[in-house]
């Protein structure tokens, strides 16, 4: 090998410069992703508590009126649940 052909400390030194950086962006990338979904887990798992919680606020606002016919399911002032 020459003198030319052989790297010198500058050029290593860029070159694993600028392979670190390319694995911490990799990474920082994986992360993002990882997040993202979580993200999107978690507010897919709360909304359908919300809508379990609501199914189950009518059927028991269906049950009371079922006991009681007289009884007004939207008068707020008759709300059990």
């Amino acid at each position: 090998m020459s003198g030319r052909d052989q790297l010198s400390r500058a050029e290593i030194a860029k070159d694993a410069l600028q392979a670190g950086a390319e694995a911490a962006a990799h990474t920082v990338g994986e992360v993002a992703t990882i997040v993202t979904r979580a993200v999107g887990d978690v507010a897919a798992a709360v909304g359908g508590l919300a809508t379990e919680i609501f199914e189950i606020r009518d059927s028991s606002r269906r049950a009371l009126a079922d006991q009681d016919p007289d009884r007004d399911p939207g008068d707020p002032d008759d709300q059990q649940v």
